[in-house]
């Protein structure tokens, strides 16, 4: 899958777009096929590590999740063993 990613923190040209591994859910997780997405504070804050304090929860040196977007709408297309409030094909 296309993803966008980085690996050290900076201004919008250390993003690029990256085929990554698609992930499996593990138990108590959906996975999801991401049909809209979009940039937000948040991931402009996480990018650049500001406030600085940030870095201690999220990667001091690199970012510990280099893949951003997390408000995204899509399909479900797979579920954890543990998962009973969604289904594969639930739209969210």
């Amino acid at each position: 899958m296309k993803a966008a990613v980085y690996t050290r923190y900076g201004s919008p040209e250390v993003l690029s777009i990256a085929q990554v591994e698609r992930p499996e859910p593990e138990a108590n997780e959906v996975r999801i096929r991401i049909h809209a997405t979009t940039v937000t504070s948040g991931d402009v804050r996480l990018r650049k590590a500001d406030p600085f304090v940030m870095r201690f929860l999220f990667g001091l040196f690199k970012p510990k999740a280099p893949i951003l977007g997390h408000e995204v709408a899509g399909v479900v297309d797979a579920v954890g063993n543990k998962v009973t409030r969604f289904k594969v094909g639930d739209r969210v």
